[in-house]
């Protein structure tokens, strides 16, 4: 049986699949998972065929590829257990005890319970096999060694994660499941040591993910949801796109396969539980200086503001629904990278069931490190937004990291 993604959603929205056999009524279950976890978005690279992998995901000791999680007996899953696909979620280790990188998410989905686990891993038996060998990784030493990851595993993976409790409500104790466990959020929103271990005590305040800055989900009021309701937060979700941001980057992608495909109840369950979470904020911060923001406010008016309003000005009216910048938490993050590479290679609006109409910002390669950086501080410092200035050298090492990464 091979159940497509498009076909699982309609049936699973239909009373009528609670009487399908037990076994195609988990897979159908399954799906959904699918679906709440972005399995297809990590297992997929661009053009290639679906939960097939080889995505590349990078990082400061080099880049790790997904794996084939199709049923293929030779290169996928094909000859796995229930069993031992529970314990490459819960533990990390695949069949025959090799260790699997934290870049697959096993530190979150420990916290997935075993029927979430198994419904899972009979939908993806239902896939159509994909004959695709792994793309080896490309490690700098010692982090192609797999032995490492026991020790990794000794100082960041608790495997007695804490339970939700019952303090909160039933949608928040929904919301706590699915940001904590298979959602991974915390995967890109919690900043990250130098062994890409989490920074636990600043869960969720933002992070850098794969070349994109991950935005402070705490209820920050300068960089964070602070100034966010929870139905703008479902909004977000569901579209990619609010008042206060609009998806770009890994984000986005999480908004097309993921969070925009999830019920409206889920939605919701996930804008109650960050709601609920303390603020993060960032501290001190660096004026930028007058020189900068002048020279920032010529690049703007010369290639920007035909598009974005200029502070204290009405939007342009061909353009109405274009990202505004005041209280843009996209752009106040306390650290710019996205806002920089966005700049140099432009950006598309997502497209997503419930919101069709798109719009696109061209790339700007042609400005220097010193324009980037000077435009950046702009904006990041009108329309009554305060960040961290941007400086050139910000700008110049971003742009040699897209570059080594082509």
């Amino acid at each position: 049986m091979r159940l497509p993604i498009a076909a699982t959603l309609v049936a699973l929205m239909a009373p009528s699949w609670l009487a399908l056999p037990c076994e195609a009524a988990d897979a159908i279950r399954g799906s959904y998972l699918a679906i709440l976890g972005d399995c297809a978005g990590c297992h997929t690279r661009a053009h290639g065929p679906a939960f097939a992998g080889g995505l590349p995901f990078h990082a400061q000791f080099g880049t790790v590829y997904s794996t084939n999680i199709t049923p293929d007996r030779e290169t996928g899953i094909g000859n796995w257990t229930g069993e031992q696909f529970y314990r490459a979620l819960h533990e990390g280790i695949a069949p025959g005890g090799r260790h699997l990188y934290p870049a697959f998410p096993y530190i979150y989905f420990s916290r997935v319970s075993r029927r979430d686990t198994d419904d899972l891993f009979a939908y993806l038996t239902t896939l159509k096999p994909v004959h695709q060998p792994a793309t080896p990784n490309r490690l700098a030493f010692p982090f192609n060694l797999r032995w490492g990851l026991a020790l990794w595993n000794w100082l960041y993976f608790k495997r007695n994660a804490p339970g939700a409790g019952s303090a909160g409500n039933a949608a928040w104790r929904r919301g706590e499941y699915l940001v904590n466990g298979l959602g991974h959020c915390a995967g890109c929103h919690t900043p990250k040591n130098v062994l890409f271990g989490d920074e636990t005590d600043r869960a969720l305040s933002g992070g850098i993910a794969d070349g994109w800055y991950a935005a402070n989900l705490t209820g920050s009021m300068t960089d964070g949801l602070g100034k966010w309701s929870r139905k703008e937060l479902a909004q977000y979700l569901a579209t990619g796109r609010n008042r206060y941001a609009t998806a770009a980057g890994n984000m986005q992608e999480k908004v097309t396969l993921s969070t925009s495909h999830m019920s409206p109840e889920d939605r919701l369950a996930i804008a109650t539980y960050l709601k609920g979470l303390p603020p993060i904020s960032r501290k001190g911060q660096e004026m930028p200086d007058a020189q900068q923001m002048m020279r920032g406010q010529a690049v703007f008016a010369q290639g920007c503001q035909t598009c974005h309003a200029p502070p204290g000005q009405p939007s342009p009216g061909r353009l109405p629904d274009y990202p505004k910048f005041a209280g843009d938490t996209l752009l106040l993050g306390r650290d710019p990278t996205t806002v920089i590479r966005i700049i140099l290679e432009g950006a598309q609006s997502p497209e997503t069931p419930n919101e069709r109409t798109t719009y696109s910002m061209p790339a700007f390669p042609v400005l220097s490190d010193e324009q980037v950086a000077d435009v950046a501080t702009y904006i990041r410092n009108s329309w009554g937004n305060h960040a961290p200035p941007v400086s050139a050298r910000q700008v110049s090492g971003l742009r040699a990291a897209l570059v080594a990464a082509q």
